[in-house]
């Protein structure tokens, strides 16, 4: 799953329960979304996944704790069109 998740994508927290290392509370929020810093290719103490995440909370957090989300789509902006301004003579 890490081949899918980069820097820049958005996940969403699925799982805030106490870090599964330590026992200690986690700062992140169920159902908030964070924005990918950096993907760490190290395996997760827990051998639940094969990479941690940076989202800027702390250090990095399990890859297990987050789903990514899809990319938002291109929404058609209407486009104005540009005519030349028609000009008065000054007589």
């Amino acid at each position: 799953m890490s081949d899918a998740i980069g820097p820049g994508d958005l996940v969403l927290c699925v799982n805030a329960a106490p870090n599964h290392v330590t026992g200690q509370p986690v700062p992140l929020q169920a159902g908030e979304t964070y924005r990918v810093l950096d993907v760490l290719e190290f395996a997760c103490p827990c051998g639940r996944s094969d990479a941690l995440l940076d989202v800027g909370v702390d250090f990095a957090w399990c890859q297990s704790r987050f789903r990514l989300l899809p990319k938002p789509r291109m929404e058609k902006k209407p486009r104005r069109v540009s005519a030349p301004k028609e000009k008065e003579q000054v007589r």
